[in-house]
């Protein structure tokens, strides 16, 4: 059973920051991928930020600068540190992770359950 509990979502005023956090339980053979999506009120969901196993990073244009994207492999967990933080950005923000478990070891996407990220002007 594979769970993504993400954590540190919350209200905050324009200009200032957030660290969100994921963990994922259950075992896996090899993380290709872990990152954050998010999706405001009649928007498609999107890709904010995500980072493979070995280091390398991805960031929407509207955040490069602000945030930033870190992944402990060994724990499974993946953070991102959002600083500069504005009104655009509130969403609910949904951890992702992109493996391979044992014993198919098929290449699959999982996905936490979302924190919301209200920023205030």
């Amino acid at each position: 059973q594979v769970q993504l509990v993400e954590s540190g979502g919350g209200l905050v005023q324009a200009g200032g920051s957030l660290r969100l956090s994921c963990a994922a339980s259950g075992s896996f053979a090899s993380i290709n991928v872990m990152g954050w999506y998010r999706q405001a009120p009649g928007n498609q969901r999107e890709l904010v930020a995500d980072i493979t196993d070995g280091g390398t990073t991805t960031y929407v244009d509207s955040v490069k600068d602000r945030f930033t994207i870190s992944l402990d492999s060994a724990k499974k967990l993946v953070y991102l540190q959002m600083n500069s933080l504005k009104p655009e950005d509130t969403a609910v923000y949904y951890c992702h992770l992109s493996g391979r478990r044992p014993p198919v070891y098929l290449l699959r996407d999982y996905w936490g359950q979302g924190t919301q990220v209200t920023v205030s002007s």
